[in-house]
Formats: C-alpha cells, sequence, structure tokens
C-alpha cells in the first residue's frame, strides 16, 4: 500500500542568487548533504540550464527535475527540484561578470520566492548571493535582499538579523551612511527592534530568552560626556521594552557586550548600525587559513524580521574571484537552511495551535 502519512517537512525556495557567482555551486553542494532532505523539502528558484552547468562543475551525480509548481517536486537526495524561470541561457552565462541580464535574473528568482511563499505554495525562503551592482543594471534598484523582501511584501517595520551558532545580533539600521544610522537611533525604532528580537527566539524554541542592547557612543555616552542618545533613545526603549515583558538589558557598551554573548550572558544583542553587528558576527564565522591563503570557513547566516514570510540567507556575498571554478564554501548556506526549517517549523507550529475564529 502506498505511504498515505502527510510529508510535514517544510517546502524551502532556495534562490540561487546571482549566476556569474557561486549562488549554484554551492546550491548544488548543500543539496548533496541527506541532512538537508531530513529537514526540509527543498525547492531551488533559478534556471535549470544553470544548476545542471553547477553539476557538471562540481562532478555530481544529482538529476534535475524542472516543476512549474511546487507540488511537482521529489524532494529526495540525488534529484534538485528546480521551479525554471526561463530567463537565462546557457549562452549568457558569464561567470566572474557583472552583466545586467544576470543581474536582472537573480532579482527575477527572488521576487518568484517571496511570490510562492506569499501565496503559502511554499513554507520560507532562502536566499543565495546576489551582486548589487548587476542588480541595479539589471534595471532593479535596491541596497539588498532585505530591501527588495520589505518593497515586495509590504513591510515597512523590519530587521536584519545574522547569527553564527548562538552568537545572534538584530539591527536598529543597515544600509545607509553612518551619519543617517545616528539619526535612525530613535526610541521607537529601537524598541521595535529588541521586539522583533524576543519573536524571533521565541520562534526558535527558547525559553530563556534575554536581550543585549548595544549602546551607540563609545562606553555609553559616559553620562552624556560623547553624546545623548544612549540616553535619551536607546535607555527609554529599553525601560519600554521590560515594562512588555521583554528581559532586556542596556545599554552595554559595545567593547564588551559581544564578549558577554559569547559567554552566554545574551541570547541576542540589539545592534545600532550595520558594522557595529557585521563586524563582530563575521569574526566568529569567517576563518581565514594564512598557509593556505584561502576561507576555510565562511559559516554565519542572515535572517529577515518582521517579514509576513521566512527569509534567511547565506552571510557572504557572491564571491566573483572563485566562481564557476567548482572549489566555493557551502557551509554558510547550508546552515541558512537549517535556520529557515527550523523558523519555518516553529512559525508552522504556532499556526496550528492558533485558535480557529469563527
Amino acid at each position: 500500500m502506498p505511504d498515505t502519512t502527510p510529508d510535514t517537512r517544510p517546502i524551502l525556495a532556495l534562490t540561487m542568487g546571482d549566476p556569474a557567482g557561486i549562488g549554484s555551486e554551492i546550491t548544488v553542494k548543500t543539496l548533496a548533504e541527506p541532512e538537508m532532505y531530513e529537514i526540509c523539502r527543498p525547492l531551488v528558484i533559478g534556471d535549470v540550464c544553470m544548476m545542471e552547468d553547477a553539476i557538471r562543475m562540481c562532478g555530481s551525480g544529482a538529476r534535475v527535475n524542472a516543476v512549474t509548481d511546487p507540488a511537482e517536486g521529489r524532494y529526495e537526495l540525488g534529484t534538485i527540484d528546480v521551479y525554471d524561470c526561463g530567463i537565462m541561457s546557457i549562452e549568457d552565462l558569464a561567470y566572474k561578470k557583472v552583466t545586467a541580464k544576470q543581474g536582472d535574473a537573480a532579482f527575477q528568482y527572488v521576487a518568484k520566492a517571496i511570490e510562492l511563499a506569499l501565496a503559502e505554495r511554499v513554507d520560507g525562503t532562502v536566499t543565495g548571493p546576489i551582486n548589487k551592482e548587476s542588480m541595479n543594471l539589471g534595471g532593479h534598484h535596491y541596497s539588498g535582499h532585505t530591501e527588495i523582501y520589505g518593497d515586495l511584501t509590504g513591510t515597512k517595520d523590519y530587521s536584519m538579523m545574522l547569527a553564527d551558532g548562538g552568537f545572534r545580533v538584530a539591527h536598529v539600521s543597515t544600509h545607509v551612511s553612518l551619519r543617517e544610522a545616528c539619526d535612525r537611533v530613535k526610541t521607537p525604532r529601537v524598541l521595535r527592534v529588541i521586539q522583533l528580537a524576543d519573536e524571533a527566539l521565541k520562534q526558535l524554541g527558547l525559553e530563556r530568552r534575554k536581550i543585549g542592547v548595544c549602546g551607540l557612543n563609545p562606553h555609553c555616552g559616559e553620562a552624556r560626556m560623547f553624546g545623548d542618545e544612549d540616553e535619551d533613545e536607546i535607555r527609554p526603549a529599553i525601560e519600554e521594552a521590560v515594562r512588555q515583558g521583554i528581559n532586556a538589558e542596556g545599554p552595554v557598551p559595545a567593547d564588551t557586550i559581544f564578549s558577554k554573548m559569547k559567554g552566554g550572558m545574551y541570547d541576542m544583542v540589539v545592534t545600532m548600525y550595520h558594522d557595529q553587528g557585521h563586524i563582530p558576527t563575521k569574526l566568529t564565522g569567517f576563518h581565514y587559513d594564512e598557509k593556505t591563503n584561502t576561507w576555510g570557513q565562511m559559516a554565519g547566516v542572515n535572517i529577515t524580521l518582521g517579514l509576513p514570510i521566512i527569509r534567511s540567507s547565506v552571510d557572504h556575498g557572491t564571491a566573483f574571484g572563485k566562481a564557476g571554478e567548482g572549489r566555493a564554501n557551502p557551509q554558510s548556506l547550508i546552515e541558512a537552511v537549517r535556520i529557515g526549517a527550523q523558523f519555518a517549523r516553529g512559525r508552522n507550529a504556532a499556526r496550528d495551535k492558533a485558535p480557529v475564529s469563527a
């Protein structure tokens, strides 16, 4: 008799990224891992010809199953299910090159994944690396994935989260100048990011959720000697979060807060701007081997908080320098799929428990 047990593995849409980069290669390598099919049903959003070239490059024995609907996927090890967007031809493929065609394709893959998620035809999305210059040449003027997701889902209040295992940060601002970032440190925004951080930790299944909130100025302003933002904008946000029942603490100086999180004192740190959160996270996740002049590890993932859909991503770029050579490390994408599946299971479980309205 055929197995009629419902398949509860979440369907994750994996966008292959800019065709000129390492996205297709790390996708093939990631989907060679049996674990990926144990925790989810991965559906690649891209072009069949690009994935077939990546399979050739990697020497993989995988087969491509082209689909036009997520329900058509086989979702089994050895078969890579590809939602074929039909944008690129093999003649268009130019590894390591910035081109408008490839930039447009990268955007269209993301747009399709968002469309499928909003329609609830997939349970979450995982994005491969894109090249901002190529995408803008292709006519799509965004500063990154986070802004694309915000726009196409109609979400204005979102935050970028980076994670490397238990090392997690959420950002008050990201892709703006440092001068503008300081101006964006306002109580309502800081409070909202604290709330988003707490919601994310809850969705990840953490019962003990302690959030450290980073100061903006050196020594958190040193009693206003180095600025007023820590006292006038950040502290009131923390106090209000505590009143709402969130276990938040701060402001804590940036030169000590990350060591405290690494030591287990916090489950996440809310940072005030892009580099304040990115530098420590990439220091923990990126390891360069000076003996071999290669990156031995590029770990860590990027998650967008506050969206109506799930989005996790690699925490690195397209790596044009090694694209098309079969030597890219898939670790970050493997971790992005893991955490994307974890978020999807948490969201699905919460939805199943929600009371049905009359």
